[in-house]
């Protein structure tokens, strides 16, 4: 008999308790951060099937919210996906009224993606929602402990840009 997809939720977040708490406590940070990410994904994604706008087009979303009128390689490019990933989920929100796909006179070759009312309409719903697991995740951590978490996450992502088996070193931006 198929379980239903919270009873499958519950079970993934039990499995991450146990790992963390009792099997290997003091695993790798990496994987400390990437099931910390899932766990906010999936707390997202569940309230984001309410409105039925998938994890996929949210990222796009996202981007387009703070920067409308990308082109589809720009917008590729912001969401750290390959090109073909794109177009699919760009095809998709078009299909759903969320976007418009065009060529303008001044530049045919590329596709410039913008926001309908309808797809910047959705902010109003879905940002509300991110900041919900935001709280959830955080319930229970003075402020301090969350500056803390902050300021150390980004001092990790600072030293991996810097990681010399990445290549060159990243220049800061101007």
């Amino acid at each position: 008999m198929p379980r239903s997809a919270a009873d499958r939720e519950v079970e993934i977040s039990q499995r991450i308790l146990k790992h963390w708490h009792h099997a290997v406590p003091n695993d790798r940070m990496a994987h400390l951060v990437k099931d910390a990410s899932r766990s906010f994904l999936r707390s997202l994604q569940a309230r984001l099937a309410a409105e039925r706008v998938s994890l996929g087009h949210w990222a796009f979303l996202r981007i387009l919210w703070e920067q409308d009128g990308l082109t589809q390689r720009e917008l590729s490019h912001e969401a750290g996906v390959m090109e073909p990933t794109t177009v699919v989920a760009l095809r998709a929100m078009e299909e759903l009224g969320y976007l418009t796909r065009e060529r303008l006179p001044e530049n045919r070759k590329n596709i410039y993606v913008f926001l309908t009312t309808k797809g910047k309409a959705l902010k109003r719903k879905l940002v509300p929602m991110a900041e919900e697991v935001n709280a959830v995740a955080m319930r229970g951590l003075k402020e301090s402990e969350i500056e803390t978490t902050r300021r150390c996450l980004l001092v990790m992502l600072d030293n991996l840009a810097r990681d010399e088996a990445l290549g060159p070193e990243p220049q800061p931006e101007a």
